[in-house]
């Protein structure tokens, strides 16, 4: 009687081993990682920490997707990926969206995460040229890059301080030599993002007291900045999917901001030659510019405010003849954002 009590013990202990492993095979199977693809519109630097913390914290893995990161020429191409299906989401300019979604027959591609909350455009200049203010421009040189997005929204910000456009002379130039060709002095200011222009620039030696950092957002611009934008169809047919990369990318946000200097260290070293000390001085520009504004402070990350949205079309518009002008929610789509509790800044 002992001998058959220990034999069944036995088989009981077999049996619950073999429906253990079941459950695990069938958890697996019912919840196996995703492959998403990421397109930057632009090459790798820190303002991308978020992203790349979440990735290396186990955020995504967590919510079981495997997102890999890839870079375009440019917020055209990347959106080109995504209205293809190459890539299921994007980081671009939300300002290239509005004028990409004016385009004939473009699919109705949508941002669902506001990375940016302010863009970072803005006008680096010398004081030691006389510019301390944005009206100090009139009869300077600005040096553009061929392919810089800021200058778009120049016509609208210089009507909104009463600057003459006609007074401001614009030298165009390289990406690569815009910075070298102001610490130069061959002109008094370039235009760009507060996080590149002005860091590169203090990083080649220009004292940081003769730098004048002419954001945009602090003359009236309403512009919002980089945006997660997502292919439709993966927005329709795996909204899950979509929800959880952006917990992830929350969790990356509020990791960024509490250790930069490790976020800092995750970026660089996904650059060549990446100088952390460098990126993280970016990084430090980007999270108290774009990304922890107080807007953000209090109403959490990733939304938009819609009346703030419209106006910023409006600036667009300035400089931009639409077929038919966009709405903010033919832009922006607030249905994958979590409550704002989970939003707010911890």
């Amino acid at each position: 009687m002992v001998g058959f009590k220990t034999i069944l013990s036995h088989c009981l202990q077999v049996f619950s081993i073999v429906l253990a492993a079941r459950d695990v095979d069938a958890a697996e199977t019912a919840a196996p990682s995703m492959a998403i693809h990421l397109t930057f519109d632009r090459p790798v630097d820190a303002s991308m920490a978020p992203l790349f913390m979440a990735a290396k914290d186990g955020k995504f893995g967590a919510e079981h997707l495997n997102v890999s990161f890839n870079s375009a020429a440019g917020s055209p191409e990347a959106l080109a990926r995504v209205a293809t299906g190459n890539s299921e989401l994007a980081l671009i300019d939300i300002n290239e969206l509005i004028r990409f979604r004016d385009k004939a027959d473009t699919p109705p591609i949508k941002a669902v995460f506001m990375l940016f909350n302010r863009a970072p455009y803005a006008i680096v200049a010398r004081k030691s040229r006389g510019i301390h203010l944005l009206s100090d421009l009139d009869g300077k040189t600005v040096g553009v890059a061929d392919s810089d997005l800021s200058i778009r929204l120049w016509p609208a910000l210089a009507r909104q301080n009463g600057i003459d456009v006609a007074h401001v002379k614009f030298f165009k130039m390289s990406a690569a030599v815009r910075e070298p060709v102001l610490s130069a002095g061959q002109v008094d200011a370039v235009a760009g993002f507060s996080y590149l222009s002005a860091v590169n620039l203090r990083d080649r030696g220009v004292p940081a007291d003769d730098l004048a950092v002419l954001r945009y957002a602090d003359y009236g611009c309403e512009a919002y900045g980089f945006a997660v934008v997502a292919n439709p169809a993966f927005a329709t047919t795996k909204p899950d999917a979509l929800k959880g990369f952006v917990r992830a990318l929350i969790a990356g946000i509020n990791a960024t901001a509490k250790e930069p200097t490790r976020a800092a260290d995750e970026a660089a070293g996904r650059i060549d030659d990446g100088d952390r000390d460098l990126e993280l001085a970016r990084l430090r520009t980007v999270l108290a510019d774009n990304i922890l504004t107080d807007e953000v402070r209090r109403n959490g990350l990733g939304g938009v405010d819609p009346a703030r949205l419209e106006r910023s079309i409006d600036q667009v518009a300035a400089d931009f003849k639409f077929r038919k002008r966009p709405t903010a929610d033919d832009i922006f789509d607030g249905r994958f954002l979590p409550p704002i509790e989970s939003r707010l800044i911890n």
